[in-house]
């Protein structure tokens, strides 16, 4: 928690606020009361459409003004109403950070685009002089003044826009979602700038995130919005603890919280799980003295696939033009009907790799083959056959006016007569569940459901491979498990199935083997419940294992065992406890 302590009089207040977007008939916030203190990082919480982002627009005055919309009640920041000030007047008082820092990037320079906004209200030159190196300290970007944004990292663009709204000399700094498009060392360079300015400078931080073990460790207070309204509010300890609530929500709580949540069903003494892995070390070591361990039970294993490989890569390397090393000899074998991870951060190789696999880069040295022929041997139809890949974006793959045309375009386009045409789009789409929405616009479905319909369209070409390529990112915990559900359900359906993400505690339950990559060469490849263990090479290349396998490795040390538990369901179930007398869980 901040160490930084806040002021008695609020920065913000929001007194009964509701506002309804123009053409919606349903308020996306309702009756909303809320007291911000200087100098406090309060955390936003909530499942997708819980109103999250149009909360931090309230506070720039963009809701209402940009957006328009009928808006009830006061939001004041810095004593100034929100609704009768200009945005340009609210933006030197309310800093804004947005999901995905390219669309805030505009400037040919680090150094102008902090100076940009600063420039457009009049700041004379000599002040923006000295304002820029003091920003880039602030976020740990000097030495880069001269670059384009663009040649930065996810995490270095993210805090460049960061120092942009710093340089405003803002006295609120709003995150909505900063690290749901970062890989892991991105996120974590962004956690650790806004932790530093809010307790190092005191600035009074409010960030939205699905992050819950991060805002379990740095936020001060959490505000859980549901449909518009607030449902909870309290410390971390307090909100992530109450497990069914977030639940009953559609929310993840921090796998340390839920592990001991599970281990108190099991009758152990656990008043209030803890919400940060510091504390929950410390509690599973006094529950050994309360409880009996026991070795788990019927842990899944995967199912090794023998055979000819479907696809092979063999010594393959590729060199971009700028003279990158993308790929320095890398050999692997996936074989017909397995489901493969594939992990590393951002310059690992990953997508370098995958793209191989479509035929849209070409080898600089080795071979890539599908079925034991070289994939540049394969037309764009051909390989279409063979592989679906489903972007990290569905609507970038969306461009049809009726999800029957979507799903049917392709095989319309390859020949396929009328009748197979049609069997194979009515097959596809009762397989995703989208037959009754066949004649709807696909955009006007909600975007889990647009998920399904670019699904639908591979799945109607009847590929063997279907690699889906950061399908969480950006996703609440509902929307992510919901596409993993349907990649889960192709391959009991017999296809290979390939998942590139950075949210390695969602995987358990889904991935039979994973490809850890790094510097363009293969780290490891190994069984997932052999891979999540090697906790030490995943630190390497910036993976953090899931709070799960770390309790579990304190607990393989304790016991001397060498137990492969992944999620903290299993490791919950290692704990035979007496009750506490009090009923477990209270």
């Amino acid at each position: 928690m901040g160490s930084f302590s806040v002021s008695i009089e609020p920065l913000v207040s929001l007194d009964k606020v509701s506002y309804l977007y123009p053409r919606s008939k349903k308020l996306a916030l309702c009756d909303i009361s809320l007291e911000i203190h200087k100098g406090e990082f309060l955390g936003l919480i909530g499942p997708t459409g819980a109103g999250k982002t149009t909360l931090c627009l309230t506070l720039n005055g963009i809701v209402p003004q940009f957006y328009g919309g009928r808006f009830f009640g006061r939001v004041t920041v810095a004593g100034l109403d929100t609704v009768d000030h200009p945005i340009s007047t609210l933006a030197r008082h309310v800093g804004v950070v947005f999901q995905d820092p390219e669309t805030q990037l505009i400037a040919t320079s680090v150094e102008n685009e902090i100076a940009f906004a600063l420039e457009n209200l009049c700041v004379p030159r000599e002040e923006i002089k000295e304002r820029i190196p003091r920003v880039l300290a602030a976020v740990r970007l000097e030495g880069t003044e001269h670059k384009h944004p663009h040649e930065l990292s996810g995490g270095q663009k993210q805090r460049l826009a960061i120092a942009a709204a710093l340089a405003m000399q803002p006295d609120l700094m709003v995150l909505d979602e900063p690290t749901s498009q970062l890989d892991p060392v991105g996120a974590e360079e962004v956690f650790a700038t806004v932790r530093e300015l809010n307790r190092e400078v005191g600035m009074t931080i409010v960030m939205a995130s699905h992050a819950a073990e991060e805002m379990a460790e740095y936020a001060d207070r959490i505000v859980l919005l549901y449909d518009g309204r607030i449902i909870a509010a309290g410390t971390p300890d307090e909100i992530y603890a109450q497990i069914d609530l977030l639940y009953e929500h559609y929310l993840r709580p921090p796998q340390v919280a839920e592990t001991f949540y599970m281990i108190g069903k099991r009758g152990a003494p656990v008043n209030k799980p803890p919400v940060r892995m510091r504390e929950g070390a410390m509690l599973l070591d006094t529950l050994y003295q309360q409880c009996t361990i026991a070795a788990p039970k019927n842990l899944s294993m995967p199912v090794f696939h023998r055979g000819e490989p479907l696809l092979s890569v063999q010594d393959l390397k590729h060199t971009y033009p700028d003279g990158t090393q993308a790929l320095q000899g890398v050999s692997l074998d996936i074989h017909e009907g397995e489901y493969v991870l594939i992990i590393g951060q951002n310059g690992a190789g990953k997508s370098t790799l995958v793209k191989h696999f479509l035929n849209l880069l070409r080898p600089t040295a080795g071979t890539v083959k599908i079925g034991g022929v070289e994939v540049g041997n394969f037309s764009v139809s051909e390989l279409a056959r063979r592989i679906g890949y489903v972007a990290q974006n569905p609507d970038n793959q969306i461009f049809s006016t009726t999800v029957g045309n979507e799903v049917s375009f392709a095989l319309r386009n390859l020949g396929y007569s009328a009748k197979e045409v049609e069997e194979r789009t009515v097959e596809s789409l009762e397989a995703m569940g989208l037959l009754d929405v066949r004649d709807a616009h696909p955009l006007s479905l909600p975007k889990g459901d647009r998920a399904r319909v670019v699904i639908a369209a591979i799945l109607a070409m009847k590929p063997e491979v279907i690699i889906f390529d950061e399908p969480t990112t950006g996703q609440d915990f509902r929307g992510a498990r919901f596409i993993l559900d349907i990649s889960r359900k192709l391959h009991q359906m017999g296809k290979t199935v390939l998942v590139i993400t950075h949210h390695l505690y969602l995987m358990p339950e889904y991935a039979e083997r994973v490809i850890v990559m790094g510097k363009g060469t293969i780290l490891l490849d190994a069984p997932i419940r052999e891979a999540y263990h090697q906790v030490e090479l995943l630190r390497s290349t910036f993976l953090s294992p899931p709070q799960a396998v770390l309790l579990a490795q304190q607990l393989n040390h304790r016991e001397r065992q060498d137990w492969k538990l992944l999620t903290p369901r299993e490791v919950a179930d290692c704990f035979v406890c007496h009750s506490n007398g009090k009923g477990g869980m209270v």
